[in-house]
């Protein structure tokens, strides 16, 4: 039941909060890219594992993104420096060329294939952790028009913080319903880490 609940509640928000609306320049972009390609790489792929990987993304969701750090509902001192002075057209332009980057895809450890599986499919039913691709897809692409973001072949380091965030409050850019900071809240610290490491190699 607990389940269903969330799954109806992310459904519900999907219709309720609109998209943010990409129609920026990739050429303009790639351009732009420069000042963002030391953390995140010139195609969009990190080599860090903790900085997130880019390349793939749907835009509206880094559009949203980069006006959260501007705003400081993102706690980031370098993004916040480093997205003060865009424009609302120079974040479409960023947007539209990272988003028709191709991701690069890592692997899962083996020893949390099985755990990490169960958790992005099927969720947790006695915790009432709901399955991840109830949002994020089957195969990890998200949902552009709900605004939930791809995770396919992200690094499993950076999904792994950024769920340890959400379940500590320390990510808080969500809507009024905080379906994030719910979800990750029941997990263990073994099922992020399955969860994150299985989002890695997904694809």
């Amino acid at each position: 039941m607990k389940n269903y609940l969330v799954i109806t509640m992310s459904l519900l928000i999907s219709m309720v909060f609109a998209p943010v609306q990409a129609a920026g320049d990739p050429e303009a972009g790639k351009a732009m890219s420069a000042n963002c390609a030391a953390c995140h790489g010139a195609d969009g792929n990190s080599v860090n594992p903790e900085w997130p990987k880019l390349g793939g993304q749907h835009a509206g969701y880094i559009i949203q993104q980069l006006q959260y750090f501007a705003d400081g509902e993102r706690d980031n001192a370098i993004m916040k420096g480093m997205v003060t002075g865009l424009s609302d057209k120079d974040r479409q332009d960023l947007a539209a060329y990272y988003s028709i980057q191709k991701v690069t895809y890592g692997a899962a450890a083996p020893e949390l294939v099985e755990l990490g599986e169960r958790i992005y499919r099927g969720g947790n039913s006695e915790s009432g952790v709901a399955s991840c691709m109830g949002c994020h897809g089957p195969n990890g692409a998200g949902n552009p028009g709900a605004n939930y973001p791809a995770l396919r072949g992200q690094h499993a380091r950076y999904v792994e913080n950024q769920l340890h965030g959400f379940a500590e409050g320390n990510r808080v850019n969500e809507n009024s319903i905080k379906m994030m900071q719910i979800i990750a809240s029941r997990m263990t610290n073994r099922e992020i880490r399955a969860v994150a490491s299985y989002i890695q190699g997904l694809h």
